[in-house]
């Protein structure tokens, strides 16, 4: 999975988040970045920053994350350049001025998840796999997603709104089975 990794400092505190190629956002196929929470997916605080500044999206065919401005009358500040309309590709290290707020790209990785390789378990009979008329009742149990970063357990329905604890992005979480009913 491609991700791209920001850090930035805002309201007296030190922020990371994490997104993803494919990751939900209230504009599907983009995060959305400014000072509305209503129109942004990562909301930052400072009065310098637009309501709705700036967006970064996974471009595929470039398979590359790539920042394009929503503001023209605020544009931001790529690497030292204004970005005064369209997109521009991002890298590792790249610096993003929005107003008086500079986010840094700290990592970018890309490519694909290994394969995950699924067994029956059911053992083969003869080289073939036979399975029962009906199939197992699943596993009781309550499942939650394990936050990426700070790896606490929140409950599924938080998926679209991230960890409560540290607030990264949910959309990389693994499922868990957090009680198993009696």
């Amino acid at each position: 999975m491609n991700a791209l990794t920001l850090q930035w400092h805002d309201a007296g505190e030190d922020k990371t988040q994490n997104i993803y190629e494919q990751q939900s956002s209230q504009n599907p196929g983009s995060v959305r970045i400014g000072r509305d929470p209503l129109r942004c997916d990562i909301v930052l605080s400072h009065p310098t920053v637009s309501g709705l500044h700036v967006e970064i999206f996974f471009h595929h065919q470039q398979q590359g994350f790539y920042i394009r401005n929503l503001r023209s009358q605020n544009p931001p500040i790529v690497d030292g350049r204004q970005l005064v309309q369209g997109e521009m590709p991002l890298t590792e290290g790249t610096s993003i001025s929005l107003g008086q707020i500079k986010l840094n790209v700290t990592s970018i990785s890309t490519g694909s998840i290994p394969a995950t390789i699924l067994l029956s378990p059911y053992p083969p009979v003869h080289g073939h796999y036979h399975y029962p008329a009906t199939p197992p009742a699943p596993l009781p149990g309550v499942y939650g997603l394990e936050c990426p970063k700070c790896h606490k357990v929140s409950p599924g329905e938080n998926l679209q709104i991230g960890c409560r604890w540290c607030g990264t992005s949910l959309a990389a979480a693994v499922s868990v089975l957090v009680e198993p009913s009696s």
